[in-house]
């Protein structure tokens, strides 16, 4: 399908120009986009004719009238802060049009549920980008357990630290009520990813859960997971920094790693490719990751005491 209308909101965040590139690159053009900062010079080599807005309510009118004339938005692409999502999906939905929405879908579970109905009264869609169940190396890994023994339960350890600056805290970012915290920012597309190859969660426990780092135990229905997240570069192994990267993503499986470290680059592209041929991730998909976090948010800390992820030593 081409020739599709797009609306975009949060076009100054920094994952915005991948959204950007996938909307062009599916044969499909952007129309309209919305942030209250103007840095978004790079749309002058994609779509130099979109209609840019500071103000979302100018933007609300602009796409109703968009609404009655050859040039209605088909799909509201999101890439706002976490805490407006919920906002802006029903937006796109009370305007006819599908929402691709950027991870973590909501903050809360029954955010869930609300747009459910929601999404039944518009006849329209809302879809979540999960763009690591498109990674080759991924879909392999679910295949390998597919086919695998059917009562083996695996272990599995993951770790994400992904360093950042003083800036990260005084941002939306470092706010838990707008962020959902370092698992719910940085770490929910693997906590979906996780549940989709090895099954729905049967138990959490949260070893540390503070303002630049999180790290727990996971029983999935075939694995258990011992998982830090964090941004803080002192919790990056020393090989790492010898290297001078700021940066460690592993996932190992019976202490085999799993690499997974190139691919990234035409997700979001394939993402759109899958929501345009009908085959998008909608809320039932997103909701068992939403209610992970959610759980893991709320939970009490027991310190640094059981099954912990070694890089807790640190």
């Amino acid at each position: 399908m081409s020739n599709l209308n797009f609306a975009l909101v949060g076009v100054g965040g920094y994952i915005a120009i991948r959204h950007v590139k996938a909307i062009k690159e599916t044969g499909n053009e952007l129309v309209a986009c919305l942030d209250p900062f103007d840095s978004v010079g790079f749309l002058d080599a994609h779509f130099p004719n979109a209609d840019f807005f500071h103000e979302f309510e100018r933007f609300d009118r602009h796409v109703y009238k968009l609404s009655r004339t050859d040039k209605k938005i088909d799909y509201v692409s999101i890439c706002s802060p976490n805490y407006l999502h919920d906002s802006h999906i029903r937006f796109a939905l009370r305007n006819q049009a599908h929402a691709i929405c950027e991870k973590p879908l909501v903050l809360n579970p029954w955010n869930i549920d609300a747009l459910a109905e929601i999404e039944k009264e518009s006849g329209k869609k809302i879809y979540n980008i999960l763009q690591l169940r498109l990674h080759q190396s991924i879909k392999n890994l679910k295949e390998k357990i597919e086919n695998g023994p059917k009562d083996k339960i695996y272990d599995i350890d993951l770790a994400y630290i992904t360093s950042r600056g003083k800036w990260y805290h005084y941002s939306w970012k470092g706010d838990i009520q707008k962020s959902g915290g370092i698992a719910t920012n940085i770490g929910i597309h693997f906590f979906d990813m996780l549940s989709w190859i090895f099954g729905e969660v049967k138990s959490s426990v949260v070893h540390v859960s503070e303002k630049d780092k999180a790290a727990g135990y996971l029983e999935l229905e075939r694995a258990r997971v011992r998982w830090v997240l964090s941004i803080d570069e002192n919790m990056l192994p020393d090989e790492i920094k010898s290297k001078g990267q700021r940066t460690y993503r592993s996932i190992k499986m019976e202490n085999e790693e799993i690499e997974f470290s190139d691919g990234f680059t035409d997700l979001h592209t394939e993402s759109y490719r899958h929501i345009l041929s009908g085959k998008g991730f909608g809320l039932k998909e997103a909701k068992p990751s939403i209610q992970t976090v959610f759980n893991i948010r709320n939970a009490t800390p027991i310190g640094i005491t059981g099954d912990y992820h070694p890089l807790l030593k640190k």
